[in-house]
This record gives structure tokens, C-alpha cells and sequence, in this order.
């Protein structure tokens, strides 16, 4: 991760664009990443229902606490807040993870 921005005279932080775009796109690969990889694990885990979506959230739990630690927990060094780290990618990742899920499973234990 690059550092999205320095500091000013006046201690006001600075974010440049460029970096918090790059830092926001790798996060947004690999939650999608770890979406994939959960749904398939789920599905041939034979995990069902609510099980599934435990799963996944508790993926994303660890995903972000990677990334809390992959930035030494000083989140505005390279991100304009605490949201993009916590939430930036869940919802988008859910349908991938239900796709391959459902695939999975179906692969494993139906056919």
C-alpha cells in the first residue's frame, strides 16, 4: 500500500489521489479475492443457510483485520477514513461469494 498523502505545514493531512485510488482498488481486489476463495470453501464444506453468510461475514471481520494490520492500525496514513477499511467491498464480494458457493456446493454434493 502506498501512503495516500503527507502532512502540511500546518499539520492538516494531505491525500493524494493517485495513492488513495490505488490503496481502494486493492481492496476492493482482494476482498473479491477472499470472496471467491470463502464461497468455494463454503460450498465444499457443505455449509447451507445462515452457516453461509456467518461464514463470509466472519471472513470479511478477518479481511479487515489484516488490513487494519497490514497498515500498522494508522488508518488516515493511507485511507481517508475508517469506513474504507471496515466496509469498502463487503456488499459487492456477497454476490461473488454466493456465486461460488452455490457452485461448489452444487459440484460436490449434488452431482
Amino acid at each position: 500500500m502506498a501512503a495516500a498523502g503527507g502532512t502540511s505545514s500546518d499539520d492538516v493531512p494531505v491525500i493524494q489521489a493517485e495513492n488513495l485510488t490505488s490503496n481502494v482498488r486493492s481492496i476492493l481486489y482482494s476482498r473479491t479475492f477472499l470472496s471467491i476463495i470463502s464461497g468455494v470453501v463454503a460450498g465444499i464444506w457443505g455449509f447451507t443457510g445462515l452457516t453461509g453468510f456467518v461464514f463470509y461475514f466472519l471472513i470479511m471481520l478477518v479481511a479487515s483485520i489484516g488490513l487494519l494490520a497490514k497498515s500498522k492500525f494508522s488508518v488516515h496514513t493511507y485511507f481517508d477514513s475508517w469506513s474504507r477499511i471496515l466496509v469498502e467491498g463487503v456488499l459487492a464480494g456477497l454476490m461473488s461469494f454466493v456465486l461460488f458457493w452455490t457452485f461448489a456446493y452444487d459440484i460436490v454434493h449434488i452431482f
